[in-house]
């Protein structure tokens, strides 16, 4: 069975769209092959790695990956953008199916105590949880 192909696009790869790939894989992976990218890759944010840690789901061996590495090479039935910077900076997708633009705010852009920190992510990680559970069951693959 030839699974839709989904890719998830944030400016850096290194925690929203880390987080939103590892959902999906865990929610509807049997049902969707699940990639993501940055427009700048850096680097997985730890506490990324550590609140998908809290609910099950180890995104430790995941890496960061450029958008370079799919344009024009790997055709997608959905592309959703996860920040607005991704949305109005992503190049056009030859043959995509279907363009998606879900913004969540980014935790690792907050400027405050490491405790809160933690909580913005996690926050982040349920609102992600929240809209790609809603994607499925709007799409009757629930």
């Amino acid at each position: 069975m030839n699974r839709p192909r989904v890719l998830f696009l944030c400016t850096g790869n290194t925690a929203r769209s880390q987080m939103a790939e590892a959902l999906l894989r865990k929610h509807a992976g049997d049902r969707f092959e699940v990639h993501s990218a940055g427009l700048e890759p850096g680097e997985v944010h730890p506490y990324a790695v550590q609140v998908m840690r809290e609910v099950g789901v180890d995104i430790s061996q995941q890496r960061s990956k450029g958008l370079e590495l799919y344009l024009g090479k790997t055709h997608f039935g959905y592309l959703i953008t996860v920040c607005s910077e991704a949305e109005q900076r992503c190049p056009t997708f030859p043959g995509l199916g279907s363009r998606l633009f879900w913004p969540f705010e980014d935790p690792a852009a907050f400027a405050g105590p490491e405790a809160e920190k933690l909580e913005r992510f996690r926050t982040v990680r349920d609102q992600i949880d929240g809209r790609i559970r809603a994607w499925l069951e709007e799409m009757g693959q629930d």
